[in-house]
Protein backbone atom coordinates (compact mmCIF):
# COMPACT_ATOMS: atom_id res chain seq x y z
CA UNK A 1 0.00 0.00 0.00
CA UNK A 2 0.83 3.67 -0.45
CA UNK A 3 1.08 5.10 2.95
CA UNK A 4 1.21 8.36 2.14
CA UNK A 5 -2.15 8.91 0.72
CA UNK A 6 -4.94 9.41 4.01
CA UNK A 7 -7.20 6.84 2.66
CA UNK A 8 -7.87 3.80 0.75
CA UNK A 9 -10.74 4.40 -0.97
CA UNK A 10 -12.83 7.61 -1.81
CA UNK A 11 -16.18 7.59 -3.10
CA UNK A 12 -16.82 10.36 -5.22
CA UNK A 13 -20.70 10.99 -6.54
CA UNK A 14 -21.57 9.76 -2.58
CA UNK A 15 -25.04 10.99 -2.78
CA UNK A 16 -26.15 10.32 -6.30
CA UNK A 17 -28.49 7.67 -6.62
CA UNK A 18 -25.79 4.57 -7.35
CA UNK A 19 -23.65 6.59 -4.62
CA UNK A 20 -25.74 6.47 -1.96
CA UNK A 21 -25.91 2.31 -2.47
CA UNK A 22 -22.35 2.22 -2.04
CA UNK A 23 -21.66 3.82 0.73
CA UNK A 24 -24.46 1.96 2.59
CA UNK A 25 -22.86 -1.43 1.46
CA UNK A 26 -19.42 -0.10 2.53
CA UNK A 27 -20.84 1.22 5.86
CA UNK A 28 -22.89 -1.97 6.93
CA UNK A 29 -20.84 -4.41 5.40
CA UNK A 30 -17.23 -3.23 6.42
CA UNK A 31 -18.24 -0.83 9.70
CA UNK A 32 -16.20 1.40 10.91
CA UNK A 33 -13.29 -0.94 12.30
CA UNK A 34 -12.39 -1.68 8.56
CA UNK A 35 -8.89 -2.62 7.99
CA UNK A 36 -9.08 -0.23 5.58
CA UNK A 37 -9.83 3.87 5.40
CA UNK A 38 -12.26 5.25 3.56
CA UNK A 39 -14.37 8.83 3.15
CA UNK A 40 -16.94 10.08 0.84
CA UNK A 41 -16.88 12.97 -1.79
CA UNK A 42 -19.07 15.11 -3.41
CA UNK A 43 -19.80 18.77 -4.33
CA UNK A 44 -22.85 19.78 -1.29
CA UNK A 45 -21.65 19.46 2.17
CA UNK A 46 -25.09 19.46 3.33
CA UNK A 47 -26.17 16.49 1.24
CA UNK A 48 -23.00 14.33 2.47
CA UNK A 49 -24.13 15.70 5.72
CA UNK A 50 -27.48 13.69 5.40
CA UNK A 51 -26.27 10.88 3.96
CA UNK A 52 -23.86 10.17 6.97
CA UNK A 53 -27.17 11.14 9.36
CA UNK A 54 -29.43 8.35 7.30
CA UNK A 55 -26.90 5.27 8.30
CA UNK A 56 -26.58 6.20 11.52
CA UNK A 57 -24.45 4.48 13.45
CA UNK A 58 -22.73 2.88 10.41
CA UNK A 59 -21.48 6.16 9.47
CA UNK A 60 -20.01 7.44 12.61
CA UNK A 61 -16.66 9.38 12.10
CA UNK A 62 -16.56 8.56 7.90
CA UNK A 63 -14.60 11.39 7.03
CA UNK A 64 -16.72 13.87 4.11
CA UNK A 65 -14.59 15.91 1.43
CA UNK A 66 -15.95 18.60 -1.17
CA UNK A 67 -14.85 18.15 -4.95
CA UNK A 68 -16.74 19.43 -8.05
CA UNK A 69 -15.83 17.29 -11.37
CA UNK A 70 -16.05 20.39 -13.53
CA UNK A 71 -13.40 22.02 -10.39
CA UNK A 72 -9.71 20.62 -11.34
CA UNK A 73 -8.22 22.18 -8.34
CA UNK A 74 -10.83 20.13 -6.04
CA UNK A 75 -10.42 17.27 -8.02
CA UNK A 76 -6.40 17.37 -7.68
CA UNK A 77 -6.92 17.73 -3.94
CA UNK A 78 -9.23 14.79 -3.81
CA UNK A 79 -6.51 12.67 -5.81
CA UNK A 80 -4.08 13.96 -3.01
CA UNK A 81 -5.50 12.06 -0.25
CA UNK A 82 -7.05 8.99 -1.99
CA UNK A 83 -5.13 5.95 -3.54
CA UNK A 84 -8.41 4.67 -4.93
CA UNK A 85 -11.45 6.89 -6.12
CA UNK A 86 -14.48 5.23 -6.90
CA UNK A 87 -16.45 7.56 -9.55
CA UNK A 88 -20.25 7.38 -9.34
CA UNK A 89 -20.21 11.07 -11.32
CA UNK A 90 -22.36 10.07 -14.72
CA UNK A 91 -23.47 10.51 -17.75
CA UNK A 92 -19.66 10.27 -17.80
CA UNK A 93 -19.15 11.73 -21.13
CA UNK A 94 -20.46 15.00 -19.60
CA UNK A 95 -18.51 14.27 -16.18
CA UNK A 96 -15.83 12.28 -15.93
CA UNK A 97 -12.93 12.79 -17.84
CA UNK A 98 -11.32 15.39 -15.77
CA UNK A 99 -11.25 13.02 -12.99
CA UNK A 100 -9.87 10.79 -15.41
CA UNK A 101 -7.25 13.01 -16.50
CA UNK A 102 -5.87 13.91 -13.01
CA UNK A 103 -5.84 10.32 -11.72
CA UNK A 104 -3.60 9.59 -14.85
CA UNK A 105 -1.60 12.29 -13.93
CA UNK A 106 -0.69 11.93 -10.12
CA UNK A 107 -0.75 7.81 -10.44
CA UNK A 108 -4.24 7.51 -8.36
CA UNK A 109 -5.93 4.15 -9.13
CA UNK A 110 -9.56 4.73 -10.30
CA UNK A 111 -12.95 2.76 -11.22
CA UNK A 112 -16.34 3.27 -12.00
CA UNK A 113 -19.32 1.92 -13.76
CA UNK A 114 -19.66 3.54 -16.68
CA UNK A 115 -20.94 2.03 -19.45
CA UNK A 116 -20.29 4.48 -22.38
CA UNK A 117 -18.24 2.85 -24.59
CA UNK A 118 -17.46 5.56 -26.31
CA UNK A 119 -16.29 7.46 -23.58
CA UNK A 120 -14.02 5.12 -22.37
CA UNK A 121 -11.87 5.30 -25.94
CA UNK A 122 -11.53 8.59 -25.75
CA UNK A 123 -9.99 8.50 -22.27
CA UNK A 124 -7.73 5.17 -23.72
CA UNK A 125 -6.45 7.45 -26.36
CA UNK A 126 -6.27 10.72 -24.43
CA UNK A 127 -4.31 9.77 -21.12
CA UNK A 128 -3.01 5.74 -21.06
CA UNK A 129 0.11 6.56 -21.94
CA UNK A 130 0.34 8.99 -18.69
CA UNK A 131 -1.56 6.30 -16.83
CA UNK A 132 1.12 4.15 -17.47
CA UNK A 133 4.04 6.60 -16.53
CA UNK A 134 2.54 7.63 -13.61
CA UNK A 135 1.79 3.94 -12.67
CA UNK A 136 -2.14 4.83 -12.35
CA UNK A 137 -4.63 1.96 -12.85
CA UNK A 138 -7.71 3.35 -14.20
CA UNK A 139 -10.81 0.05 -14.40
CA UNK A 140 -14.10 1.52 -16.01
CA UNK A 141 -17.11 -1.12 -16.17
CA UNK A 142 -17.25 -1.84 -12.92
CA UNK A 143 -21.10 -2.51 -12.20
CA UNK A 144 -23.70 -5.35 -13.83
CA UNK A 145 -22.17 -3.81 -17.14
CA UNK A 146 -19.30 -5.52 -17.37
CA UNK A 147 -18.31 -7.80 -14.73
CA UNK A 148 -20.77 -10.26 -14.78
CA UNK A 149 -20.23 -10.82 -18.72
CA UNK A 150 -16.64 -9.79 -18.61
CA UNK A 151 -16.00 -12.12 -14.71
CA UNK A 152 -17.90 -14.91 -16.28
CA UNK A 153 -15.94 -15.51 -19.43
CA UNK A 154 -12.75 -15.35 -17.40
CA UNK A 155 -14.12 -17.90 -15.42
CA UNK A 156 -15.29 -19.96 -18.15
CA UNK A 157 -12.11 -19.53 -20.09
CA UNK A 158 -10.05 -20.72 -16.97
CA UNK A 159 -12.01 -23.61 -16.78
CA UNK A 160 -12.07 -24.23 -20.83
CA UNK A 161 -8.25 -24.28 -19.99
CA UNK A 162 -7.95 -26.52 -17.02
CA UNK A 163 -10.30 -29.33 -18.79
CA UNK A 164 -9.55 -28.88 -22.58
CA UNK A 165 -5.78 -27.72 -22.43
CA UNK A 166 -7.15 -24.83 -24.73
CA UNK A 167 -8.97 -21.61 -24.10
CA UNK A 168 -12.18 -21.14 -26.20
CA UNK A 169 -12.90 -19.69 -29.48
CA UNK A 170 -16.03 -18.83 -29.23
CA UNK A 171 -18.52 -18.09 -26.21
CA UNK A 172 -21.75 -16.67 -26.11
CA UNK A 173 -23.72 -15.18 -22.79
CA UNK A 174 -27.60 -15.56 -22.78
CA UNK A 175 -29.57 -14.11 -19.97
CA UNK A 176 -32.13 -16.59 -18.80
CA UNK A 177 -33.96 -14.55 -16.34
CA UNK A 178 -33.67 -11.03 -14.39
CA UNK A 179 -35.72 -8.48 -12.88
CA UNK A 180 -34.62 -4.76 -12.35
CA UNK A 181 -35.44 -1.56 -13.17
CA UNK A 182 -33.93 1.54 -15.11
CA UNK A 183 -32.85 4.62 -13.12
CA UNK A 184 -32.31 8.41 -14.42
CA UNK A 185 -28.47 8.13 -14.40
CA UNK A 186 -28.33 5.02 -16.54
CA UNK A 187 -30.89 6.10 -19.06
CA UNK A 188 -29.27 9.88 -19.05
CA UNK A 189 -26.33 7.84 -20.13
CA UNK A 190 -27.86 5.81 -22.98
CA UNK A 191 -29.65 8.71 -23.96
CA UNK A 192 -26.52 10.79 -24.46
CA UNK A 193 -24.87 7.67 -25.98
CA UNK A 194 -27.60 7.99 -28.83
CA UNK A 195 -27.80 11.88 -29.28
CA UNK A 196 -24.14 11.96 -30.26
CA UNK A 197 -24.20 8.79 -32.32
CA UNK A 198 -27.05 10.82 -34.39
CA UNK A 199 -24.86 13.61 -34.66
CA UNK A 200 -21.71 12.18 -35.82
CA UNK A 201 -21.36 9.55 -38.36
CA UNK A 202 -17.74 8.41 -37.26
CA UNK A 203 -19.14 7.84 -33.84
CA UNK A 204 -21.88 5.53 -35.59
CA UNK A 205 -19.33 3.75 -37.33
CA UNK A 206 -16.89 3.22 -34.40
CA UNK A 207 -20.24 2.16 -31.89
CA UNK A 208 -21.08 -0.59 -34.50
CA UNK A 209 -17.18 -2.28 -34.01
CA UNK A 210 -17.10 -4.95 -31.23
CA UNK A 211 -13.07 -4.08 -31.18
CA UNK A 212 -13.80 -0.53 -30.93
CA UNK A 213 -11.14 -0.69 -27.50
CA UNK A 214 -9.00 -2.67 -28.90
CA UNK A 215 -6.71 0.01 -30.48
CA UNK A 216 -6.24 1.11 -34.17
CA UNK A 217 -5.25 -0.98 -36.03
CA UNK A 218 -6.57 -4.04 -33.65
CA UNK A 219 -5.13 -7.14 -34.16
CA UNK A 220 -8.15 -8.91 -34.31
CA UNK A 221 -10.19 -10.02 -37.41
CA UNK A 222 -12.92 -12.81 -36.38
CA UNK A 223 -16.27 -11.88 -38.08
CA UNK A 224 -18.26 -11.21 -34.78
CA UNK A 225 -21.23 -11.97 -35.13
CA UNK A 226 -23.96 -9.58 -33.18
CA UNK A 227 -27.97 -10.72 -31.96
CA UNK A 228 -29.64 -7.72 -33.58
CA UNK A 229 -33.17 -8.94 -34.06
CA UNK A 230 -34.91 -12.23 -33.14
CA UNK A 231 -33.77 -15.23 -34.30
CA UNK A 232 -33.80 -18.94 -32.78
CA UNK A 233 -30.18 -20.16 -31.30
CA UNK A 234 -29.81 -23.64 -31.62
CA UNK A 235 -26.97 -23.76 -28.96
CA UNK A 236 -29.54 -23.27 -26.27
CA UNK A 237 -32.37 -24.66 -28.36
CA UNK A 238 -34.50 -21.42 -27.85
CA UNK A 239 -35.71 -18.00 -29.00
CA UNK A 240 -33.38 -14.80 -28.44
CA UNK A 241 -33.70 -11.25 -28.45
CA UNK A 242 -31.53 -8.04 -28.71
CA UNK A 243 -29.53 -7.82 -25.05
CA UNK A 244 -29.58 -3.55 -24.21
CA UNK A 245 -26.00 -4.24 -22.38
CA UNK A 246 -24.57 -6.08 -25.37
CA UNK A 247 -22.99 -3.07 -26.86
CA UNK A 248 -20.44 -2.30 -24.07
CA UNK A 249 -19.86 -6.17 -22.50
CA UNK A 250 -18.86 -7.29 -25.77
CA UNK A 251 -16.22 -4.42 -26.31
CA UNK A 252 -14.97 -5.14 -22.70
CA UNK A 253 -14.53 -9.03 -23.18
CA UNK A 254 -13.09 -8.09 -26.23
CA UNK A 255 -10.25 -5.49 -25.15
CA UNK A 256 -9.66 -8.42 -22.28
CA UNK A 257 -8.16 -10.29 -24.94
CA UNK A 258 -5.84 -7.94 -26.18
CA UNK A 259 -4.76 -7.13 -22.94
CA UNK A 260 -4.36 -10.43 -22.02
CA UNK A 261 -2.10 -10.48 -25.01
CA UNK A 262 -4.76 -12.72 -26.86
CA UNK A 263 -4.92 -15.71 -24.33
CA UNK A 264 -8.68 -16.17 -25.83
CA UNK A 265 -7.07 -16.47 -29.33
CA UNK A 266 -6.50 -13.87 -32.16
CA UNK A 267 -10.12 -15.67 -33.72
CA UNK A 268 -11.68 -15.47 -30.34
CA UNK A 269 -15.60 -14.24 -31.05
CA UNK A 270 -18.08 -13.06 -28.15
CA UNK A 271 -22.16 -12.35 -28.09
CA UNK A 272 -24.94 -11.63 -25.96
CA UNK A 273 -28.49 -11.67 -26.36
CA UNK A 274 -31.79 -12.54 -24.21
CA UNK A 275 -33.45 -15.59 -23.52
CA UNK A 276 -37.05 -15.62 -24.60
CA UNK A 277 -37.92 -19.05 -24.78
CA UNK A 278 -39.30 -21.62 -27.01
CA UNK A 279 -42.71 -22.14 -29.36
CA UNK A 280 -44.87 -19.58 -30.31
CA UNK A 281 -44.82 -18.01 -26.84
CA UNK A 282 -40.72 -17.54 -27.06
CA UNK A 283 -40.91 -15.86 -30.84
CA UNK A 284 -43.62 -13.66 -29.77
CA UNK A 285 -41.43 -12.63 -26.97
CA UNK A 286 -38.20 -12.64 -29.32
CA UNK A 287 -40.15 -10.14 -31.51
CA UNK A 288 -41.58 -7.71 -29.22
CA UNK A 289 -38.34 -7.11 -27.36
CA UNK A 290 -36.56 -6.42 -30.48
CA UNK A 291 -39.59 -4.27 -31.72
CA UNK A 292 -39.42 -2.22 -28.58
CA UNK A 293 -35.95 -1.87 -28.23
CA UNK A 294 -35.28 -0.62 -32.15
CA UNK A 295 -38.30 1.69 -31.42
CA UNK A 296 -36.86 3.46 -28.27
CA UNK A 297 -33.26 3.75 -29.90
CA UNK A 298 -34.88 5.81 -32.93
CA UNK A 299 -36.72 7.98 -30.71
CA UNK A 300 -34.00 8.53 -28.64
CA UNK A 301 -32.03 9.37 -32.26
CA UNK A 302 -34.82 12.22 -32.92
CA UNK A 303 -34.40 15.57 -31.09
CA UNK A 304 -38.26 15.86 -30.54
CA UNK A 305 -38.84 12.28 -29.58
CA UNK A 306 -35.86 12.28 -27.15
CA UNK A 307 -37.31 15.58 -25.67
CA UNK A 308 -40.74 13.69 -25.47
CA UNK A 309 -39.01 10.40 -23.68
CA UNK A 310 -37.26 12.56 -21.15
CA UNK A 311 -39.85 14.88 -20.62
CA UNK A 312 -42.63 12.05 -19.58
CA UNK A 313 -41.69 8.62 -20.02
CA UNK A 314 -38.27 7.67 -18.44
CA UNK A 315 -36.99 8.55 -15.02
CA UNK A 316 -35.24 11.64 -14.31
CA UNK A 317 -31.75 11.41 -13.12
CA UNK A 318 -31.36 11.33 -9.21
CA UNK A 319 -34.89 8.69 -9.76
CA UNK A 320 -34.50 4.33 -9.36
CA UNK A 321 -36.00 2.05 -8.05
CA UNK A 322 -36.92 1.43 -4.32
CA UNK A 323 -35.28 -0.12 -2.09
CA UNK A 324 -37.48 -3.14 -2.12
CA UNK A 325 -37.34 -3.34 -5.59
CA UNK A 326 -33.66 -2.96 -5.10
CA UNK A 327 -33.87 -6.31 -3.05
CA UNK A 328 -36.31 -8.26 -5.01
CA UNK A 329 -34.20 -8.24 -8.15
CA UNK A 330 -31.95 -10.30 -9.37
CA UNK A 331 -30.35 -11.77 -12.69
CA UNK A 332 -29.18 -15.70 -13.90
CA UNK A 333 -26.57 -15.21 -16.84
CA UNK A 334 -25.80 -18.65 -18.98
CA UNK A 335 -22.47 -18.96 -20.80
CA UNK A 336 -21.32 -21.34 -23.30
CA UNK A 337 -18.07 -21.78 -24.58
CA UNK A 338 -16.61 -23.85 -27.44
CA UNK A 339 -13.10 -24.88 -28.63
CA UNK A 340 -12.18 -25.06 -32.18
CA UNK A 341 -12.40 -28.60 -32.18
CA UNK A 342 -15.85 -28.13 -31.07
CA UNK A 343 -15.98 -28.88 -27.66
CA UNK A 344 -18.26 -27.70 -24.88
CA UNK A 345 -18.31 -26.02 -21.69
CA UNK A 346 -21.05 -24.43 -20.22
CA UNK A 347 -21.24 -22.14 -17.28
CA UNK A 348 -23.91 -19.68 -15.12
CA UNK A 349 -23.57 -16.44 -12.94
CA UNK A 350 -26.37 -14.98 -10.91
CA UNK A 351 -26.75 -12.12 -8.49
CA UNK A 352 -29.20 -11.88 -5.82
CA UNK A 353 -30.24 -7.99 -6.19
CA UNK A 354 -31.24 -5.89 -8.87
CA UNK A 355 -28.48 -5.88 -11.74
CA UNK A 356 -28.32 -2.32 -12.06
CA UNK A 357 -27.74 -0.69 -8.61
CA UNK A 358 -28.25 -3.41 -5.69
CA UNK A 359 -25.78 -5.68 -7.35
CA UNK A 360 -24.13 -2.78 -9.01
CA UNK A 361 -23.02 -1.27 -5.72
CA UNK A 362 -21.78 -4.43 -4.19
CA UNK A 363 -20.08 -5.05 -7.32
CA UNK A 364 -18.63 -1.66 -7.34
CA UNK A 365 -17.07 -1.56 -4.01
CA UNK A 366 -15.67 -5.31 -3.91
CA UNK A 367 -13.94 -3.43 -7.10
CA UNK A 368 -12.75 -0.71 -5.28
CA UNK A 369 -11.55 -2.67 -2.40
CA UNK A 370 -9.96 -5.36 -4.91
CA UNK A 371 -7.97 -2.56 -6.58
CA UNK A 372 -7.01 -0.76 -3.16
CA UNK A 373 -5.98 -3.73 -0.77
CA UNK A 374 -5.08 -6.91 -3.35
CA UNK A 375 -3.79 -5.69 -6.39
CA UNK A 376 0.00 -5.62 -6.52
CA UNK A 377 1.91 -2.72 -6.81
CA UNK A 378 3.81 -4.33 -9.49
CA UNK A 379 1.06 -3.88 -11.47
CA UNK A 380 1.58 -1.54 -14.26
CA UNK A 381 -0.50 1.49 -14.88
CA UNK A 382 -2.96 1.78 -17.67
CA UNK A 383 -6.42 1.63 -18.37
CA UNK A 384 -7.21 -2.52 -17.42
CA UNK A 385 -10.36 -4.24 -17.65
CA UNK A 386 -11.59 -5.96 -14.49
CA UNK A 387 -11.09 -9.86 -15.50
CA UNK A 388 -7.31 -8.61 -16.63
CA UNK A 389 -6.09 -6.62 -14.09
CA UNK A 390 -8.38 -8.54 -11.30
CA UNK A 391 -8.83 -12.40 -11.94
CA UNK A 392 -9.26 -14.49 -9.55
CA UNK A 393 -9.10 -12.29 -6.54
CA UNK A 394 -12.16 -10.39 -7.33
CA UNK A 395 -14.10 -13.45 -8.13
CA UNK A 396 -13.57 -14.67 -4.43
CA UNK A 397 -14.52 -11.10 -3.17
CA UNK A 398 -17.98 -11.62 -5.66
CA UNK A 399 -18.66 -15.01 -4.28
CA UNK A 400 -18.03 -14.34 -0.57
CA UNK A 401 -19.30 -10.56 -0.28
CA UNK A 402 -21.38 -9.24 -3.01
CA UNK A 403 -23.99 -11.86 -3.90
CA UNK A 404 -22.71 -13.52 -6.88
CA UNK A 405 -22.15 -16.99 -8.05
CA UNK A 406 -19.80 -18.73 -10.48
CA UNK A 407 -20.40 -22.46 -11.24
CA UNK A 408 -20.13 -24.47 -14.02
CA UNK A 409 -23.21 -26.41 -15.99
CA UNK A 410 -23.63 -29.94 -17.14
CA UNK A 411 -26.49 -29.23 -19.30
Amino acid sequence: MDTKKKYDVVVFGATSFVGKILVEYLATKYGNDTGFTWAIAGRSAKKLEELKQSLGAAATGLPSIIADSSDETSLKNLCASARVIVSTVGPYALYGEALVKICAQTGTHYCDLTGEVQWIRQMIQRYESTAKASGAKIVHCCGFDSIPSDMGVYFLQKNAQEKFGKPCTHVSMRVKSMKGEFSGGTVASLLNVVKEAAADPALRKELANPFSLCGDPNPFRARQNNVNGAQFDRNFDTWIAPFVMAAINTRIVHRSNLLGKSHYGKNFTYDEAMITGKGVKGTLGSIAISAVMGSFMVAAAIKPSRWFLEKFVVPKPGEGPSKTSQEHGFYDLRFMGLTEHNEVIRAKVTGDRDPGYGSTAKMLGEAALCLALDVSAKTSGGFWTPSTIFKDKLLVRLEKNAGLTFELKNE
